[in-house]
């Protein structure tokens, strides 16, 4: 997730004070944001070389002035109420979900050479372990982020608001419609479906808004134009607001 993208949805849904969760929190990016915001930041991750990551942003953020706190729990997405026992509930949860398809860093050494992967094999999927979310797919993938968001709609207080940062991608020459099974997941969980965001990866040049795509995707739609098929590069992110009702009144 954008940086950028990230201060903008802690901006926009949540208030100085107010406590936001990532639940996989990557190395950071959604509590560092916060905590430069004013906000109280928890993340949760399951991998610890990225909990040990998302600790040093942290550090740094604070080292640089922010003065909120922020705390890295190393554990399950899917036990966010046992493992926000003491902190829930939270006012927003801001999140970027695995992709359901096959991601990695590029590695720019082998780029470069034209020697080895250009995946960087220590990133794909985020994890070496195949348990790991990164890798579901299919209806795996859909059940195991059917349980994340029903923990995420456990700790999350009424009224408050989830934000899931996601992308279409292209996998197996067509695109995945995972904004549209993310949406379904949610609203089955009784979330109301708030506002869908469309955030352009995009910079402005001289006046000129030039795409800033993933390397992948532009490879994936340069290869599909040299077989002489019909496709443009996916050069946005889909930004989907979901909140929790408020009990009825008596």
């Amino acid at each position: 997730m954008l940086p950028t993208l990230a201060r903008r949805a802690i901006e926009a849904y949540s208030d100085p004070g107010d406590l936001v969760l990532d639940p996989m929190c990557g190395i950071g990016t959604t509590l560092v944001e916060s905590i430069h915001a004013g906000r109280e930041a928890v993340g949760t991750e399951l991998e610890p070389r990225w909990a040990t990551l998302a600790r040093a942003n942290i550090k740094h953020a604070q080292d640089q002035g922010a003065r909120s706190s922020a705390h890295v729990i190393e554990g399950d997405a899917r036990q966010l109420p046992r493992l926000l026992a003491t902190r829930a509930p939270v006012d927003l949860i801001l999140t970027s979900p695995p992709y359901a398809c096959e991601v990695a860093d590029v590695s720019t050494a082998n780029l470069v050479s034209g020697v080895g992967p250009i995946r960087r094999v220590d990133t794909t999927n985020y994890s070496a372990d195949k348990t790991n979310l990164g890798h579901a797919r299919g209806r795996a993938y859909i059940a195991a982020m059917a349980e994340v968001y029903e923990a995420c709609a456990a700790v999350l207080k009424p009224g408050g608001y989830l934000v899931l940062v996601t992308k279409d991608m292209r996998s197996g020459g067509t695109l995945h419609n995972l904004s549209g099974d993310t949406i379904t997941l949610c609203e089955n969980l009784g979330l109301n479906y708030w506002q869908r965001i469309i955030g352009m990866l995009a910079t402005v040049r001289d006046s000129e808004i030039l795409m800033r795509p993933s390397f992948w995707q532009t490879l994936h739609a340069r290869r599909m134009r040299a077989r002489g098929e019909r496709a443009h590069v996916v050069a946005h992110e889909d930004v989907l607001v979901f909140r929790k009702p408020n009990p009825p009144s008596a």
